[in-house]
């Protein structure tokens, strides 16, 4: 779906200065290579689709252009690398890897356990979960919340299917991703149950939607590549060419997680036009965690809560609400307590940073936000909340108001903000002294915050 044009608000205007700007409004910039980069490969991945590399499709070809021939091969390659996956998984064949259940002991299990019963927290350690289940953190936590919200009984699922198909999903999770893998897709996953249990969506959604939430977070970001769509476009990749740069990565999240839906059969005893139905639902409520659609929904979301008029007896409100959930669970970090997400603050600059010195490796123009001399990490944190997530969860506030949930989250927000600041200074102090003809910055919060410096 195209993107409605909006006029920027002051605040989002103002975003450029911290290179925000071209996160929101740059995700379909266009981009070439010289044919000196022709051969470069990035590290070959396992997945759903061939390994993400930096090949040009052609080199003499205007942009957008697509030869036939390169896309009939394309979809041949796709076609074999899933057929084989799927053979091996339908003859029962799963991938024996350390991560296996069963070779827990059983006081790891306990204490996995433990965390599940209290997995409606805001203070859920997806990181300790994850090592608890041995790497199978967003496998063990779907099976749970399938169960405790009467999916599997509802639906009448097929276990064994059930497995399968989050199995092959934690799988096209890259490990090597420091963000973008399965252990952030089981904190999304977390955070969007805490979200559909809160009051006025609970009394509202159906099985259908509890299903469809969960479902879209834990696979919203699937065989995910490590770099963003930009990079994607400008060194001509091909899954630019096939969702012609727009949407690129969540569109290849959600086909992706379509095929194994149909590989696993988990919806194969459905009628034929609710599993299409679902399927549909899915792509709606992926593509919304397109951060270059930011503005559209947050005006959307704020006409709604302006007017009165959001109604969720209807069905389309209720999936525009879980649009607004899911990406309000994948970009919750900064909401978390402060050790939580500051690793992920960590974890996303790590990933930014990588794909800067890929481009500078390759002589290409870096990313915003990637230049690791240039981007320091509390600098990147404080314009990511400012202009993504507090705008983002005021109105959700708004939305689920009285909400002991939303004032635990805008709390973190509001502290983990202000650690940031302190660190910028301490940051740009240290700057400061290295080049000593550079301006001493004034500390934010004036000279008492100063004082607090961790």
């Amino acid at each position: 779906m195209k993107t409605r044009r909006q006029i920027p608000s002051p605040s989002l205007v103002l975003c450029e200065q911290s290179g925000w700007l071209n996160v929101l409004f740059n995700g379909r910039a266009d981009g070439r290579l010289n044919a000196g980069h022709a051969g470069v490969l990035l590290a070959e991945r396992r997945g759903s689709y061939p390994p993400i590399d930096l090949q040009i499709l052609k080199t003499n070809s205007q942009p957008g252009e697509v030869q036939s021939g390169t896309r009939r091969k394309l979809k041949r390659l796709l076609s074999f690398q899933r057929y084989c996956h799927a053979s091996r998984l339908l003859r029962g064949l799963m991938p024996h890897t350390p991560g296996s259940l069963h070779l827990l002991d059983d006081d790891y299990l306990g204490q996995a356990a433990h965390m599940l019963s209290k997995v409606d927290t805001w203070n859920f350690d997806i990181f300790l979960f994850d090592r608890l289940t041995n790497g199978n953190s967003l496998v063990t936590l779907m099976c749970h919340l399938f169960n405790v919200c009467g999916l599997i009984h509802h639906f009448q699922l097929d276990m064994v299917k059930l497995h399968r198909f989050l199995g092959m999903v934690q799988e096209d999770y890259h490990s090597h991703n420091p963000y973008h893998n399965a252990v952030h897709a089981a904190d999304v996953t977390q955070a969007m149950y805490c979200y559909i249990k809160e009051t006025k969506l609970a009394e509202q959604l159906t099985p259908l939607d509890v299903f469809l939430g969960l479902m879209a977070a834990a696979a919203h970001d699937v065989d995910h590549p490590g770099v963003n769509q930009p990079f994607l476009i400008k060194t001509r990749h091909h899954l630019a060419s096939l969702y012609q740069n727009t949407s690129v990565l969540e569109s290849h999240h959600w086909r992706s997680t379509v095929g194994m839906l149909r590989e696993s059969g988990l919806l194969s005893h459905l009628p034929a036009d609710m599993s299409q139905d679902i399927e549909q639902q899915l792509g709606s409520l992926i593509l919304a965690t397109d951060i270059n659609r930011q503005n559209e929904f947050l005006i959307t979301l704020r006409e709604h809560l302006d007017n009165q008029d959001m109604d969720l007896q209807l069905a389309t409100h209720r999936h525009f609400i879980l649009q607004i959930a899911l990406k309000c669970a994948d970009v919750c970090n900064p909401c978390r307590e402060w050790e939580l997400s500051r690793q992920w603050s960590e974890r996303v600059c790590e990933e930014f940073y990588r794909q800067g010195d890929l481009e500078r490796k390759f002589d290409l123009e870096i990313s915003p936000l990637c230049d690791q001399q240039a981007d320091s990490v509390p600098a990147i944190q404080i314009g990511f909340i400012s202009y993504i997530v507090e705008p983002l969860f005021e109105e959700w506030q708004r939305f689920t108001e009285p909400s002991m949930l939303s004032q635990i989250m805008m709390g973190h927000l509001h502290k983990n903000k202000a650690c940031w600041s302190r660190l910028r200074y301490v940051h740009t102090l240290a700057e400061t002294k290295t080049h000593p003809h550079a301006e001493e910055p004034e500390p934010e919060g004036g000279q008492e915050e100063a004082e607090d410096i961790p």
